[in-house]
């Protein structure tokens, strides 16, 4: 039977936590958005209950990364992380599976225990064709209209605080434009359990091998 994958966001979790429905499940109150007609643009909050069980469930932690060429995308990062990071603790003690995806960081993971786990799963089946390229257009988010301007890449930074931020990351060795190097330290990485990769057919094996049928996405940047 194939395989299907639910995407949560991350913040129908953050403001509606994960509870222990039993030994075997999670409720969770989803938040989801329904257009309100064909090619309105507009779209209705709506929102619903679900179970779903641990062993069959897994969190994407996408790019949260250590540092960004965006000041205030920083500053949300310090105030999202402790919460998301205590979510994460609940669902792995839970049996969740967490995968941390820092885009372009692997190499600071090259000798950590989960990203060896992550690069050591086997999965003989089928691969989607081309998952394990770079997604660098979706044509449906192209055509939404977003509440910040996205040509800049959505900074919001002052132009004083953003040119001060700027020499910070060029004193550190970093390039003001890509400044990430590893995931902020403020989410950790249980040793023994998570999966390290930014990887999409990695990231695939390691859904399969593990069953998983349910993804909630969380993150900050993406």
């Amino acid at each position: 039977m194939k395989t299907i994958y639910k995407l949560a966001a991350c913040l129908s979790l953050i403001l509606f936590p994960v509870t222990s429905l039993s030994a075997k499940d999670l409720n969770l109150q989803l938040r989801y958005q329904q257009e309100t007609g064909p090619d309105t643009g507009r779209f209705h909050q709506r929102q619903r209950s679900e179970n779903w069980k641990p062993g069959e469930t897994a969190i994407i932690v996408c790019d949260v990364w250590d540092y960004h060429h965006c000041l205030n995308a920083v500053r949300r990062l310090e105030q999202f992380a402790p919460r998301l990071d205590q979510l994460l603790k609940t669902a792995r003690a839970e049996g969740v599976t967490i995968i941390h995806a820092p885009s372009d960081c692997m190499p600071a993971y090259q000798d950590h225990p989960a990203r060896r786990r992550a690069m050591q799963v086997t999965f003989n089946g089928p691969v989607p064709e081309g998952i394990e390229n770079w997604c660098s257009k979706i044509p449906a988010e192209e055509r939404a209209v977003y509440p910040l301007d996205q040509s800049d890449g959505g900074e919001d930074d002052d132009p004083e605080e953003h040119a001060a931020w700027v020499k910070k990351l060029k004193d550190l060795g970093r390039n003001p434009a890509l400044p990430w190097q590893s995931q902020s330290p403020l989410i950790s990485v249980d040793s023994e359990h998570d999966f390290i990769s930014d990887k999409g057919d990695e990231v695939w094996k390691i859904l399969e091998c593990q069953g998983i049928k349910n993804v909630m996405l969380v993150g900050v940047h993406t």
